[in-house]
């Protein structure tokens, strides 16, 4: 009969490789989720440094029509104070299909006018109703796609979402980089260039502020 096999016992992994192993994991999950958005982020870094070359002529849409009459009674004047609110539900439906333009939203309400501001990434709009005559009046501006990207960078107009969505990218982004810098402590033995590129990555962008910002 043969002798039974004896399973060699298993190795104990080492502290460091265990954290080798999960800042590998940390950096390319967080590299994943941020890669689309560190490329919009840095194309529209270069394109808002450029803003003034590579910006298009803005294009302006105007288009005007008139409240049927049992909606006009839903604006008409009463009386009430100057204020801000949303236009009645029926008014904002009927204005998005007359006009084209979003109804909805904070509005200024005064004894003759109202006037809705609709600003969006990469544009700008407005609507503006005559509570006397049921005027509707509007105006859309659009300034090019490389302005809506602009846009999205700074969050200008873009909603909760979007807000959202940077501040998640944000927290990958610092993710990517905090482990990419353990990563980079861990091998630094083996790579003598290591801290002296991380040394000239913080020093040149300080040198140039003190330089040549004013």
């Amino acid at each position: 009969m043969h002798a039974p096999v004896r399973s060699q016992p298993q190795k104990k992994k080492s502290p460091k490789a265990f954290w080798l192993k999960q800042l590998h994991t940390w950096h390319w999950v967080s590299s994943a989720i941020s890669l689309i958005g560190l490329l919009l982020f840095a194309f529209t870094g270069i394109t808002l440094n450029h803003a003034a070359d590579v910006e298009g002529s803005p294009r302006t849409v105007e288009k005007s029509a008139t409240l049927p009459a049992p909606l006009l009674k839903q604006v008409a004047p009463d009386g009430a104070p100057d204020s801000k609110k949303p236009l009645p539900a029926a008014v904002a439906q009927w204005v998005e299909k007359a006009v084209g333009a979003n109804g909805t939203g904070e509005a200024e309400w005064s004894a003759d006018e109202i006037y809705l501001a609709l600003p969006r990434p990469g544009g700008d709009g407005w609507v503006s109703i005559d509570r006397q005559s049921g005027q509707v009046s509007s105006e859309a501006t659009s300034r090019g796609w490389i302005s809506y990207l602009n846009d999205l960078h700074k969050g200008r107009n873009t909603g909760t979402a979007w807000k959202w969505f940077i501040d998640i990218f944000a927290v990958a982004c610092f993710l990517f980089a905090l482990t990419g810098l353990l990563l980079l402590q861990l091998h630094a033995k083996k790579r003598p260039s290591t801290w002296p590129l991380v040394a000239m990555g913080l020093a040149l962008p300080a040198m140039l502020a003190i330089i040549f910002i004013h």
